[in-house]
């Protein structure tokens, strides 16, 4: 077996730390009329459509302060994916997004390298069992429970009653997928993995958000926002860029919703890691602890946060909050490695950084730009699929993870790097 550790330990070679914490600086960018946009992109890659959006949000008079832009920052709906942007007594829907309280979830265990099968196609296989994932065509959704699990059931008596208070007010939320993509996995970006970190210890980590639910509230009051936005005759630099203000109808309303949304994301997340561990204990025959050290934190939300001495409403689409000494979580892709960061709390960032690497490519542009020897080459070593449907997630359809963490070196520290050696896409 110490052939098949030493190759699953090659990627993780910790030297590179080094290259990433050399001292950076962001990039300011006045905007006419607007506050100005800060840009920890040094060495990365903006797309010009991106840098768009993020002067259209600029020039909102609900924004304060500036725009903070991570190094994974890519064009996204109405807001840039990977901005952070601190309005005052108003909240974007389409800031953030449809994807209710998405993120990542990892936990070290006392698993090693040499525990781990050789074979790891049966463990990918166990993975792909036990939580739902994808989605296809038809009535039968695979990335939903057909039978609820009792775990499942459980998670969801504690979020129901306040669901059941938001459907009185909007009772088509009802006729969603909710408790039955409790504890599912979603598709796209989404993914399950099997990692291990710079000493050989396995951890497992997973990327998820508020599924079908969380979708249908974000869609929802994103067209409420333009509806009251064409009532008012607001002047918007785009459309997709309409917001509740305080006091308006639907705010309070889209609060409760939004915040419900990122709790359930939250318990997804925690139901789904207790369900992987329990399968991976049926492939490995080996007693472990599964809470050595565990993160669970959202990367596209809103929440109230004071700074510069302000109240405001923080939404991170696409961010991840990196307050001192906080913990959080950097995915690269299917084939790179990623990161477990602590904090630096740098206030110019409003105390974030990014979530991810970031897209280089679109999804279209990716499946016509690599082949399935490309994907082979770069997920080498990795147990995933290899399949044109998985194309739009392949590796080079990302920015370079090390140039994105070496942007962002003043924001966080890495304390753990992870390579994946089992992956499961949505």
């Amino acid at each position: 077996m110490s052939a098949q550790v030493d190759s699953r330990l090659r990627g993780n070679d910790i030297t590179h730390i080094k290259e990433i914490n050399m001292e950076t600086q962001h990039i300011e960018q006045a905007v006419p009329g607007g506050v100005p946009i800060k840009m920890w992109t040094r060495g990365v890659p903006v797309d010009n459509d991106a840098r768009r959006q993020l002067t259209n949000a600029a020039r909102l008079p609900i924004v304060f302060s500036h725009i903070a832009a991570m190094p994974d920052v890519h064009f996204g709906i109405g807001a840039t994916v990977g901005s952070v942007i601190p309005t005052v007594k108003a909240i974007i829907p389409a800031a953030v997004g449809v994807d209710i309280g998405c993120g990542m979830m990892a936990c070290k265990t006392t698993l090693t390298a040499s525990d781990l099968p050789d074979n790891l196609a049966p463990l990918r296989a166990a993975i792909e069992r036990t939580v739902p994932h994808g989605r296809a065509p038809g009535a039968r959704d695979p990335g939903a429970w057909q039978k609820v699990p009792g775990a499942v059931n459980t998670a969801w008596a504690q979020l129901e009653p306040e669901f059941d208070a938001i459907c009185r007010s909007y009772p088509k939320l009802a006729k969603t997928n909710h408790r039955t993509h409790l504890g599912t996995l979603g598709s796209g970006n989404h993914f399950v993995e099997v990692c291990l970190d710079e000493a050989g210890s396995v951890w497992f980590m997973l990327h998820s958000g508020s599924r079908g639910v969380g979708n249908a509230i974000g869609t929802m009051f994103i067209e409420l926002a333009k509806q009251d936005a064409m009532r008012n005759n607001v002047n918007l630099p785009d459309r997709d860029l309409a917001y509740f203000e305080e006091g308006a109808r639907y705010f309070g309303d889209y609060v409760q919703a939004v915040g419900w949304a990122q709790k359930l994301a939250r318990a997804n997340r925690e139901v789904m890691m207790r369900r992987l561990i329990e399968t991976v204990k049926t492939v490995i025959h080996k007693s472990f602890q599964s809470n050595i050290e565990a993160v669970n934190c959202h990367h596209n939300y809103v929440q109230k946060e004071v700074h510069f001495g302000q109240d405001v409403y923080l939404t991170r689409k696409g961010a991840v909050s990196a307050q001192s000494g906080e913990l959080g979580i950097i995915p690269g892709s299917m084939g790179a490695r990623s990161f477990i960061v602590r904090g630096k709390g740098n206030p110019e960032s409003f105390h974030s950084c990014s979530h991810g690497a970031g897209r280089l490519f679109s999804r279209t542009e990716a499946k016509q730009r690599f082949t399935l020897a490309d994907h082979r080459a770069a997920t080498e070593g990795v147990e995933c699929r290899k399949d044109k449907d998985v194309m739009d997630e392949t590796p080079g359809a990302y920015k370079d993870i090390d140039a994105v963490m070496a942007a962002q070196a003043d924001l966080v520290e890495v304390v753990h790097t992870l390579k994946q050696v089992v992956c499961v896409k949505g």
